[in-house]
């Protein structure tokens, strides 16, 4: 009996995220596309261009977001206060999380004595509560942009450097970092290329939660007067600016609120669906 040959099977694609994790990230992308382009798109239909709109207008086909309490566009406010929100909340991220990986890897592969000075350093600033730290630099040296970014910095560089320390003293005491040793090797060149690579997927997903930790620290100073000061206007900013409209609920408070919310979930959902987490979620059922 004659069959026919079965074609091969194509194998099929598959996505480099589960679909929350693309929501999380087109939302991710949307708000650094915003903070890098958005008030090079708007161009002189800025934010703050006074117009001759109602003070607190609803949301409509004029202004999407409504407007605020001085008549402005709230859409192009939100856009513009995103460069202040993402960007001085990156840099200060990328700091905090940079500082704390390097502090860790000299821990690690150091003497001990350096090692417990470096960490009781980190505890003693971890005892203080974050937003009380942040209130007594703010006070102590004044709040402005340059200011605000190795404020934000150096509250969240111990709890980077714990993270980064208990991968990097786990990895120092491996069996290749002990042949590296062995046969010679600097103490540079064990923390570059023995025990950096080994950690570097674990700190960057430390990196994004960091990452929505300060944005939310940013947004408690800002909300308080004590971040991003006025003409200038971050997330938090918005928010206070606008607290008159919050007994109607309108949109000059809800706005900036949801944009908040947005880019820390979006934050959230790519973290928890990175491809080595979602294989370990999908192994232990």
């Amino acid at each position: 009996m004659h069959t026919s040959p079965s074609l091969p099977i194509a194998p099929r694609r598959r996505l480099p995220l589960p679909w929350p994790g693309l929501l999380g990230a087109a939302v991710l992308l949307f708000w650094l596309g915003a903070a890098a382009f958005g008030p090079m798109l708007l161009g002189t239909h800025g934010g703050g261009d006074m117009g001759d709109a109602a003070v607190f207008a609803p949301a409509g086909a004029q202004h999407w977001f409504g407007t605020d309490y001085l008549g402005r566009d709230m859409l192009a406010r939100v856009v513009e206060g995103a460069r202040y929100t993402v960007g001085i909340a990156l840099l200060a991220t990328l700091l905090a999380s940079g500082v704390g990986t390097v502090l860790a890897l000299l821990a690690a592969a150091s003497a001990p004595w350096i090692d417990a000075v470096m960490s009781r350093g980190m505890d003693t600033l971890t005892s203080i509560p974050s937003k009380m730290l942040a209130l007594i630099m703010v006070a102590a040296v004044g709040s402005s942009l340059p200011m605000l970014i190795p404020t934000a910095a150096l509250i969240y560089v111990p709890g980077a450097y714990r993270i980064a320390r208990s991968l990097a003293v786990n990895i120092h005491a491996m069996d290749y970092v002990t042949v590296a040793r062995t046969r010679g090797e600097g103490r540079l060149y064990i923390m570059l290329h023995e025990i950096l690579p080994n950690i570097l997927g674990p700190m960057l997903a430390d990196l994004g939660l960091r990452f929505v930790y300060v944005v939310l620290l940013l947004a408690s100073l800002s909300f308080l007067g004590l971040g991003v000061q006025p003409p200038d206007a971050d997330w938090g900013s918005l928010v206070r600016e606008n607290i008159g409209a919050l007994p109607d609920g309108g949109a000059a408070v809800v706005a900036p609120a949801l944009a908040i919310a947005s880019l820390t979930i979006a934050v959230n959902l790519v973290i928890d669906n990175l491809p080595g987490r979602s294989a370990r979620g999908k192994g232990a059922h």
